[in-house]
């Protein structure tokens, strides 16, 4: 165990740095993971930390617990490390993982596309959403949120680890898959249920969710076999987009079951 006090250590300025900068993970190829749900959803994964960092309080709680992970266990004042945090309610406990960019399409897997979406929340929960319903495959489109930054991998609640993730891909890259292509629209082609119910739609697709305010963009539009709209009786112009996609992805999961 390695104790820190000071704000100027090498490390926290480091540690700062990814936590707070959402595309620092890139350049520094690590990544900053805060929270204990997050970092034993990590260990589920077999996934190992290269360095881990504690406050004070929770290493007089629970050292034991994770000491041992690593060579590399470092402990910090809760106040400094409350100052680390990108987060509004800091945790006691972070990973430091190592991460190199995929960029390996597999072109005959279940895949979720995201088109630009700029919200950390929307795609975090998109993230979990996919895993959940058995899509291994997250294609992120130039101009998305950087899907491993501090607030997607709070709203993902682990499910990064259990998907294969290509960040800055572009329409060409997605013309390569050999799954059928579907997304979503406000005004035009078929209800999903619809599709649903006449057995057209596939468990082994690729859904496509867009920018929030601008939608799919019209290169990924013309790839479609089917846009698709949702049915909102209720009379709501339009759906979030991490709830347009939990419908989707739940309805193609249970097709044909």
């Amino acid at each position: 165990m390695m104790p820190i006090s000071s704000r100027e250590n090498p490390h926290v300025k480091v540690w700062r740095r990814l936590a707070q900068d959402s595309t620092a993970y890139r350049k520094a190829g690590r990544v900053w993971l805060e929270g204990d749900h997050l970092c034993h959803a990590a260990l589920a994964r077999g996934v190992s930390p290269q360095q881990v960092v504690l406050t004070e309080s929770l290493w007089a709680e629970q050292g034991p617990l994770w000491d041992g992970l690593t060579d590399q266990v470092f402990v910090l004042p809760d106040a400094l490390f409350a100052a680390l945090s990108g987060l509004e309610s800091p945790a006691r406990v972070a990973f430091v993982l190592a991460w190199q960019p995929d960029s390996q399409l597999a072109p005959d897997v279940s895949t979720v596309v995201l088109d630009r979406l700029q919200d950390a929340g929307n795609v975090g929960a998109i993230l979990r959403c996919a895993s959940a319903f058995g899509y291994r495959q997250v294609l992120a489109i130039k101009g998305t949120a950087a899907l491993w930054s501090a607030k997607v991998l709070r709203a993902g609640m682990g499910a990064h680890f259990g998907l294969k993730l290509i960040e800055s891909v572009s329409p060409a890259d997605v013309a390569t898959l050999q799954v059928p292509l579907l997304t979503t629209s406000s005004h035009q082609g078929p209800f999903l249920h619809t599709l649903l119910q006449s057995g057209h739609l596939h468990p082994k697709s690729a859904w496509v969710f867009g920018h929030e305010g601008q939608g799919v963009s019209p290169d990924l539009m013309a790839m479609a076999r089917h846009q698709v709209r949702i049915a909102q009786p209720g009379g709501e112009e339009s759906l979030n987009v991490a709830t347009a996609a939990a419908i989707c992805l739940h309805a193609s999961a249970t097709a044909g079951a």
